[in-house]
């Protein structure tokens, strides 16, 4: 299935829809089978002892899947998360980005689920792990035209 937002269009969309995205999130790689995001670590973001909190390792798996749906399944504004599982792996660098990689494992017409994984920006270990599923509004519904 091709994208249905290329890069730029999925970036305007988000901004559109979820602007609290634009503060600390970018965009680094799009593709059909592929986006790659990161989170712009600030202060805000770190927990005692430098690392990056859990809750902000969260929001990026959580954004990465949602743009990544987006991407593929187009406007529909009110996806949501329905299920989470993550796996904490080591210590995140808190001075430099953390980069997401997700892939999804299956898109169909109501659910969608990604494999994520976070990284530190410039280790190729991953910090943590996350499975993500997504519900898709129903196409025709308010939430699907959304936006």
């Amino acid at each position: 299935m091709p994208l249905a937002l290329n890069k730029e269009e999925l970036m305007a969309y988000l901004s559109e829809v979820f602007p609290q995205v634009a503060d600390d999130f970018a965009l680094d790689a799009l593709s059909e089978d592929c986006l790659t995001m990161r989170l712009l670590v600030a202060d805000r973001h770190l927990r005692p002892g430098g690392t990056v909190s859990g809750p902000s390792m969260f929001a990026l798996a959580d954004c990465a899947t949602y743009a990544m749906v987006l991407a593929r399944v187009g406007r529909q504004a009110l996806a949501v998360t329905t299920g989470c599982s993550m796996d904490f792996m080591r210590k995140p660098d808190g001075s430099v980005d953390m980069i997401a990689e997700i892939r999804l494992l299956k898109l169909g017409r109501s659910l969608a689920v990604g494999d994520i994984l976070l990284f530190s920006e410039g280790s190729d270990k991953p910090v943590a792990r996350a499975t993500m599923t997504y519900s898709i509004p129903p196409q025709g519904s308010a939430a699907a035209v959304a936006g």
